[in-house]
């Protein structure tokens, strides 16, 4: 099976999660559960059949980040020699060339990414486009709504 890869900051963030599914949210809802069981009949009791859904959702989460986390190749982008390009893990400033709008991506995994917050997928178009280039290159961006003109402005390894 092939590697993932995962920023630093997405492994602890994974892990954290991880943690407070175990430690928090687990013993809460097996209480939950034995709480509910000692109201008696389970088959109309809607408090049981609420915390039993609720704990196959946390099972099932923890699961998943535990494969995550054990199929992923974590790269600290803050050791990796660049060569002033851009690599998985580096956050560029970009220059819309047609809107004249600046935006600011970080290149991460697939797990992690959250364009909200400006985290963009390693297998983003954008991403794919990005790779390898340097400040002051112009590249175009196949995107959804058509070609997209971006200058690199700047490259940071953080």
């Amino acid at each position: 099976m092939n590697k993932s890869p995962m920023t630093e900051l997405g492994a602890r963030r994974l892990r954290e999660e991880l943690h407070r599914l175990k430690t928090v949210d687990r013993p809460r809802i097996t209480n939950a559960i034995a709480e509910a069981r000692a109201l008696g009949d389970l088959k109309e009791n809607a408090e049981y059949h609420a915390a039993r859904e609720q704990q196959s959702f946390a099972e099932g989460r923890i699961a998943d980040i535990e494969g995550k986390l054990g199929n992923a190749e974590i790269i600290d982008v803050t050791k990796v020699n660049a060569h002033g390009r851009v690599v998985f893990g580096a956050t560029v400033t970009l220059l819309n060339i047609g809107s004249g709008d600046e935006v600011t991506y970080r290149i991460v995994g697939e797990d992690e990414a959250d364009i909200k917050i400006g985290l963009v997928s390693i297998n983003s178009p954008v991403a794919r486009g990005l790779i390898g280039k340097q400040a002051g290159d112009e590249v175009a961006v196949q995107v959804p709504s058509g070609v997209v003109e971006y200058e690199i402005l700047a490259i940071k390894y953080l």
